[in-house]
């Protein structure tokens, strides 16, 4: 269930961000409320995860960098920025710091 929440924390972040991207500094009033809801839905699904005994590090490193790598492939796919070697490699680093982390925190 704790991965379930997670998963819906950065599902929301996710969310969140692009909807940040959207508000036009905060301009936009449909776009910042859409970003305010995901964030707050983001850290209230996150701390579910923790009261049901979710290690803190696996769990941030995993909301963070699985976001991270997710909001730059929406950013390079949806939202014109550029696709590089150096960006993709970088995305492939998270999501192994993400693996990595969580193969040491099951010993």
């Amino acid at each position: 269930m704790a991965w379930l929440l997670l998963a819906g924390a950065i599902a929301s972040e996710v969310v969140a961000t692009t909807a940040l991207k959207f508000s036009d500094g905060l301009s936009h009033k449909g776009w910042s409320v859409v970003m305010m809801v995901g964030y707050i839905a983001s850290f209230v699904l996150l701390a579910r995860a923790l009261k049901l005994q979710m290690p803190l590090g696996v769990a941030y490193a995993v909301w963070s960098g699985v976001g991270t790598a997710v909001i730059a492939v929406i950013g390079m796919l949806f939202l014109g920025e550029n696709m590089n070697l150096a960006k993709i490699g970088g995305i492939l680093l998270i999501i192994g710091g993400v693996v990595l982390l969580n193969l040491a925190g099951a010993h």
